[in-house]
Order: C-alpha cells, then structure tokens, then sequence
C-alpha cells in the first residue's frame, strides 16, 4: 500500500508565465520555518535568454511563504547568479535552519554548455531571505549539499552527494569544526582526496543513480533522509523514485534503516507529464507534529508535497525487506532475432530441477503472437548456459492452431510440475478465436532431461468450453489422494481437488474460489506450482495493480499444509514490481509476471517475464518469507490479510 499521500492542493507552485524569470518552470523546493512562517525557496527557470553569450533558460532560486496551512504567496526572486563561479545558473536549492540563521546551498553552474567540471556546490546564508552572503563552496564536481539544523558531537555536519555529473557518485559525510570550513578550498581538496573514508552506505545498483534529496530531518529514532534513487539511469527510460534511510542520532555515519522499496514514484499527471515527463525529485521534508512532510519537483515544472504518518515511515525503515533481490545479470533470456520462432518475445517461463540444473520453458513469439515454448537451462540458476536452437513444444492440437487467417494462436506460458518420474506441464491453448483455455500434458523426466521432445503426451484440454481459463498450476504431489490444482477463472485464483488426471466427458476444472483480488487489484493468478515449506505451501501469485498504470506485480501467500483451500497469509503489497527498464519497456509495459520458481540452497528462486519480452530472475531466503508472511501478514477473520506493517 502507498506509504505517502499526495496533497489535494498539488502542485503546490506552478510556472508564473506573468514574470519571465519563473515562466518555464518552479520546481524542487525546500522548506524551512521559524516557528510563525514557513520559507520556500525553489528552482526556477526562465524564458529563453542569452547569458554571457549563451542562449539557455537560466535557472534561479525563487522564494515564497507560507503562514500555518495556508498557500504559499509573495513569491519573487531571491537568489541570481551573481559571480563567475555560478554565471550559467543557481539550481535545486536546500535550506536548513541553525542558530537562528538559514544556510542554503544549491547548484551553481559555471561553465555553458554544462560539464561536470563547471557543477559544483554554491552557498547563500541568510537571516530574512533578502540580503545573501555567497560563498563557492566544493572544489569538484558536486551537488545536494544539506546541513544537519544541529551541531552534533560540536560540529557543523553535512551531506553532499560527489561527483554527480560523472558517475558512480558517491554520497558523502562532511564535519566542519567552524563555519568558515564549509566554503574552503583546502578542507574540500582534503575531503575529496579521501572520499572513500566520507562515504554514506547507502547502496547504489550498477546502472543506477543516486543523489541526497532533503536536509536530514530528527525523529525520536533517528535522522530521516530522503534521497532520490533513479533506477537505469544510463537509458531514456530511467526511472526518478524517492527512497529513505535512517541515520544514527548520535551518529549519522551509521546506517540504521532503509526503505527497501521505492516511497514515492511518477504517477500522477504532473509527475507524468512535464519538461522532464516521469520525474520526481524530492527536495525539501520536516515533522509537523506526527506528519512528515515531503517537499518535492514534479516533472521539472512544478512543486508538490506529500504527507505520511511519520511512526509509518519508522516502520518501514526499521522493518527487514521481504522484497526479492534481482539478478545483476538480468535479463537471463531474451528474444533471438535469428531464429524467427522466438524473434520478438521470449517470457514467462515455467521451471523444474533435474539432473542438477534449472530447466526453463519459456512463451516464445513471431511477430503475429504466435506462440511455442522455447528450452533454456542453468547450472547455476542464474546464468543460461544451455538454450536450443528449436522448440521444445509446439501447437500440435487443432485447439491451439490457428481457428481463422492473422489471428495469434499458440501455447502460452507453461506451469511445471513433477510428480515421481513424470513431467507435467499446464499451459493457456489458443486458437485465436474462442477463449483460451488450460491444457495440460506430459513427458517422462529421462526424455524430458535427453531433449526428447516427440515424447510428450496427446495434449487435452482440462478447463470447461466457452470460458477463459488462465495460469493453471498443479500441486507438486497428492494431497489426501487427490491432485490439487489452481487456476485462473474470472479474476480469482481458483483450487480444484482431482481424483486423477483423467479429463473431459463433463469433467473440467471449476472449483472453488480460493482468492479474490485484493483492493485496488481487478485480478488475480497464481504465478507457479505453490511451494512447500516449514510453515505451509508458499503461493507466488502476479495481481493487476490499478494504482501503477495498470501494472503487473508479484505478491506472496500462503495456504494450510493439509488443508490448501484455507488461505492462512496473505502479502498486502508487493513482492516484486517493475523497476527496472527491462520490466518497465516492452511489448506490454509496466510487467513482472512469473510462471515458476526453483529452491537452491535455501534460496527461492523466482523466474519471471519482464515486460512480456524477456526473461529475469529474482531471488530471497525461502523459509524467512515464510515464516515472515505468516507473522506479519496472517489472514484476518474477514478472509483477507491483516493490516500490513509496511
């Protein structure tokens, strides 16, 4: 569920086009208050001008007040380039209140067209917002600069985030005895020169960015600080998040707790859309008694806030992550535009371990979505070494083949089971005209092992007539002697208990309704085979979020050992969503879609389609999310999971 609550009255700030200085843009703000106003200073951009014989839409730091709840008014311009060392624009500026003085440090750019060398940390100190005493402050490349409102240990103390523009950057801890520190030339040689001693453990992915987003804000367990994490940061469709840590009180050194997801992404339209569409950029925060406050740039054009329950934020700092870790490899599998079988898409993949590795079979397309399914394999369950140059299964009944000319048709995303010796495999039949329907067969583990793919049984289809059926699933063994199977009928994840394996004549899966969607969510289904654990049979199921464009993510349950149509836990949010440009950018945007996991060494392995192009995979400890979701997440009397704690 959403941790932060945008406000009603958003954005805050909106370009002025009546005054020319602030007529493109007014974006990451920064608060401050003295007890009877509060202070805004933000980034605002200009019409298109010529300075120093550049043409550029300069960048300055407009100023706005607040008094209590009311709006934000008065605005005029507070802070222009005034020297060379900020000539080409003073950017995203970050206030902090200390002995009755306002320290603002911002981004001073000094060189056109923009370089790394030419940005760096500028300050502007001041008492009422009108008269600024300006210092250079870094002597490299840096941004983000913000100041503790408190002495800590007798010293001034900051963050900064260095070498920004010239990646990896590194978030940094600077302690300056006296104030005259901040501004010197020698303290930030020596400070850059042992930058490795300074550094924040605050982790970066490879391919990712990161930058310090608001002054450290006290809380009765710690210093929140928010940052900016933007994930791929090397493509066009990176994406800006806002995450958080906690500082040590005493010791800001010290990483205490960290969001282990994203608090805030681009979702509403003025985060969407704008002079940087998809972009958030959080700038400014403070404690209003039990609310914190988050001051942020929507899209590079306008100012926005957003609240939470601060004893909520501490929760999910301090809470251990129940998240997957990805790969760094990922994506494992992707389309081979050789082999026309597979040219566009290779996805959602079912799995089984044999003969000491990790067997794939995967939805391949053409263009036209036809679909087989493809083999791949790994010794390591992360790496693919092994993938065949042809099918490994392909439409070979009439209700999977084409029913009328340019329609798509095939076998879609394979569920995999083993029970003894055989091999079952659940899959969607399409014909492209009636509803697609589960189908179900099987092969000996030795051919299957051996690549013998003309071994597999006759095909049959195991889902009623006329009705879409989905995601089917078949228990790893017998449960009081019968075969349990889930499924996908309507928007719910359905259980069947089965006799045998015998279909047809009548007999089709229905069942009972097992899950409903949760709120927020239009359907539901399982994702793989449930797995058994110390706690239960562990359920990885994708649900349809509304609330993130309509996107797929994995969430996680459990159900009774012995009685699998009793829903004892039940994840409230997600497990796995897409981040990552591979899962985000596709040929259905926004995925996270699993179809089988694997268990190696402890570790619950998850495959899963990314974006409906490619295949990633994504790990965690087994038995600790299990028997995380039954302590945290256990089902209510209502039939639905607990308040989460996240």
């Amino acid at each position: 569920m959403p941790l932060f609550e945008r406000a009603l009255r958003n954005p805050v700030l909106a370009p002025n086009p009546a005054d020319s200085w602030e007529a493109e843009a007014v974006f990451n703000p920064c608060v401050a208050s003295d007890g009877r106003q509060t202070h805004m200073l933000y980034r605002a951009e200009s019409t298109r001008q010529r300075v120093a014989g550049a043409p550029l839409e300069l960048s300055t730091i407009g100023y706005a007040g607040s008094h209590g709840a009311g709006p934000f008014e008065g605005r005029r311009l507070a802070i222009r380039p005034e020297y060379g060392w900020e000539r080409f624009g003073c950017e995203d500026p970050r206030i902090t209140r200390l002995d009755d003085q306002y320290y603002v440090f911002y981004t001073a750019l000094s060189k056109y067209p923009f370089q790394a060398a030419g940005i760096r940390v500028g300050l502007a100190k001041t008492k009422d917002f009108h008269a600024f005493e300006k210092h250079p402050v870094t002597t490299f490349n840096a941004k983000a600069m913000v100041l503790f409102p408190q002495r800590i240990d007798g010293k001034y103390m900051a963050i900064l985030t260095a070498d920004t523009d010239q990646p990896p950057a590194t978030i940094g801890i600077a302690r300056f005895d006296r104030e005259e520190d901040m501004w010197s030339p020698a303290y930030w040689d020596r400070w850059y020169a042992n930058l490795e001693e300074h550094r924040l453990d605050l982790p970066c992915g490879q391919g990712d960015h990161i930058e310090i987003g608001a002054p450290p804000v006290l809380t009765a367990r710690g210093w929140v600080l928010i940052y900016c994490y933007i994930r791929d940061y090397g493509h066009d469709e990176r994406l800006f998040a806002v995450e958080a840590a906690l500082l040590d009180r005493d010791d800001p050194t010290k990483v205490i707790g960290r969001a282990h997801r994203p608090l805030l992404c681009p979702e509403a339209p003025y985060e969407l859309f704008g002079r940087v569409p998809n972009t958030i950029f959080p700038s400014g925060a403070r404690l209003v008694g039990d609310r914190f406050e988050l001051y942020y740039g929507g899209a590079d054009t306008s100012c926005c806030v957003a609240t939470c329950d601060v004893n909520q934020l501490l929760e999910e700092l301090t809470t251990e992550s129940m998240a997957m870790e990805r790969y760094e490899g990922n994506p494992i599998v992707m389309p081979d535009p050789e082999r026309d079988w597979e040219s566009e898409a290779t996805f959602n993949a079912g799995v089984v371990e044999a003969a000491g590795r990790i067997h794939l079979l995967y939805r391949a397309t053409r263009p036209g979505n036809h679909s087989v399914i493809g083999y791949a394999s790994s010794a390591d369950g992360f790496r693919v070494d092994k993938r065949l140059s042809e099918p490994a299964y392909w439409p070979r009944a009439d209700f999977e083949k084409p029913a009328a000319p340019d329609v798509g048709f095939g076998c879609e995303d394979p569920r995999l089971t083993r029970i003894g010796d055989r091999l079952h495999m659940c899959y969607t039949a399409y014909d492209g005209v009636q509803p697609p329907r589960v189908a179900l067969t099987s092969i000996d583990i030795d051919d299957f092992v051996a690549h013998r793919w003309d071994a597999w049984s006759d095909p049959k289809l195991i889902s009623r007539p006329g009705e879409m059926n989905k995601d089917a699933a078949l228990f790893p063994r017998q449960i009081d002697g019968q075969y349990a199977f889930l499924h996908r009928a309507g928007n719910s994840i359905h259980l069947d208990m089965m006799p045998d394996l015998e279909f047809g004549n009548e007999r089709w899966l229905g069942g009972r309704v097992l899950m409903e969607p949760p709120p927020g969510a239009p359907k539901i289904g399982a994702a793989g085979p449930p797995i058994e654990t110390g706690v239960g049979w562990l359920l990885l199921y994708h649900a349809i979020s509304q609330r993130h464009q309509r996107q797929y993510e994995m969430r996680a349950a459990l159900l009774d050992s012995d009685d699998p149509s009793r829903l004892i836990a039940d994840m409230s949010y997600p497990l796995l969503e897409p981040l990552r440009h591979y899962e985000r950018i596709g040929i259905v945007p926004n995925v996270v879609f699993s179809c089988g996991q694997a268990v190696r060494d402890g570790r619950l392995l998850m495959y899963y389609g990314g974006a409906d192009r490619v295949i990633g995979v994504a790990s965690t400890d087994l038995e600790k999310l299990a028997r995380r979701l039954l302590a945290e997440h256990a089902v209510g009397p209502g039939g639905r999971a607990a308040p989460a704690k996240a």
